[in-house]
């Protein structure tokens, strides 16, 4: 599959730009129909909300509810998806919703994860150290590196990672002739996730998943469905997510040769460079659809009780109202005067909870780069680099070289 994205198992109505970049139907849609319905990838067609304004507006709505388990709703994918489990995090509202995410609050804030930089730099510096002049930077050092960190966090064994990535990328599949394998890729990870809690309830250590055991408001923990789910989010998320931002950010600086140069010259620059990357590749998956409780208004116009609604995040990001010039790429964008905050890990009370902790590893794992790699380049030619067609957009696979 080139870069024009296959509509089979995708969104077949917003098919991203060349070189993956955002959909020109964005733009369309901005101008002529900001809440104008479009296919997901299950066949079913729901309002898409394109605007910042209303994104924003919709991901902080009291009215929008995450709880899309009421016979005869859209879906996103044909059969079991990430919609169908009560349990998990993101398909609850307050206050259940409230007390989970207060419990587990404080295990991923910026002071809780920044001990974990000098070992996710020194994870980037280990793979980098493994590879030669020649490789696949998908492959060798995106997949790798978050696998590597979410392992060590959970006090998962490293050799159960390429499990990880085969459940994963059954999961994520949106093609229906996979449905089967979706439910057999879900229900097996969930089982790992269960058998894991089990283990470190049995001998308990100071891994993160020992943390999650422990956390708890006064008296009140998490129940056990609610760990199994956590730990199964986790390691999702914090492997095929983050790796899908690794491999698209370096993919957009290496288009941009003189940015990546002014990176190579100024690597605290990183920092201030992922949040551009967040905003204009991230999120690699739009935002959950939403299920509006009772009529509402946002500033495109009026939704009415009972309408799914998808808010699409990189549309959002890329709203020339809200981000001049949207689709060009600028590494300083963020640096002295700042536009709107990017919506990339979403907005209101289900804003990514692990947000700080893939800042970090994405900053890392670009910092590493220009450093030790300073001469990285494409092998091959931009537009021959394939991408997956699940619901997560990455490069499939990333020749690269540091050869002159």
């Amino acid at each position: 599959m080139t870069t024009e994205v296959d509509p089979k198992g995708t969104w077949p109505d917003i098919l991203p730009g060349p070189l993956a970049t955002p959909s020109p139907e964005f733009a369309h849609r901005r101008e002529s129909g900001p809440l104008e319905p479009a296919t997901m990838p299950s066949g079913d067609s729901v309002p898409v909300a394109v605007r910042y304004e209303d994104v924003r507006a919709l991901l902080a709505s009291s009215t929008c509810s995450r709880n899309l388990r009421l016979p005869g709703l859209p879906r996103l994918v044909s059969g079991i998806g990430i919609d169908d489990d009560p349990d998990a995090l993101i398909n609850q509202d307050p206050p259940e919703h409230t007390r989970y995410r207060r419990i587990m609050q404080g295990t991923f804030t910026p002071r809780q994860v920044e001990p974990w930089r000098p070992r996710i730099a020194k994870i980037a510096q280990e793979l980098l150290d493994g590879l030669g002049d020649d490789f696949d930077l998908v492959q060798g050092y995106a997949l790798q590196l978050p696998g590597r960190v979410i392992c060590e966090m959970l006090g998962v064994p490293l050799d159960h990672y390429e499990q990880f990535v085969r459940w994963t990328d059954m999961f994520l599949t949106t093609s229906t002739a996979n449905e089967q394998a979706r439910y057999e890729g879900y229900t097996d990870f969930m089982a790992y996730a269960a058998d894991l809690v089990a283990q470190h309830r049995a001998e308990p250590g100071g891994d993160l998943i020992d943390l999650l055991i422990q956390a708890r408001d006064e008296d009140d923990r998490l129940s056990e469905g609610e760990l199994v789910n956590t730990v199964f989010a986790l390691i999702t998320a914090g492997h095929e997510t983050t790796a899908s931002m690794i491999a698209r950010g370096v993919f957009r600086l290496l288009l941009h040769s003189g940015q990546w140069a002014e990176l190579v010259a100024d690597p605290p620059l990183t920092a201030t460079a992922v949040e551009e990357i967040l905003r204009f590749d991230g999120p690699p998956a739009s935002a959950f659809m939403r299920r509006i409780t009772k009529d509402t208004d946002v500033p495109s116009g009026s939704l009415s009780a009972g309408t799914v609604v998808m808010p699409n995040l990189n549309a959002a990001n890329h709203d020339p109202q809200a981000f001049p010039e949207p689709g060009r790429f600028d590494i300083h964008r963020f640096t002295d005067h700042p536009p709107n905050p990017h919506v990339a890990f979403g907005y209101g009370a289900h804003r990514c909870l692990a947000a700080s902790l893939a800042r970090v590893e994405l900053t890392e794992a670009i910092r590493a780069l220009v450093t030790q790699r300073p001469t990285l380049r494409l092998t091959a030619s931009p537009e021959s680099v394939t991408w997956t067609d699940g619901l997560v957009l990455r490069p499939v696979a990333m020749p690269v070289t540091v050869r002159g």
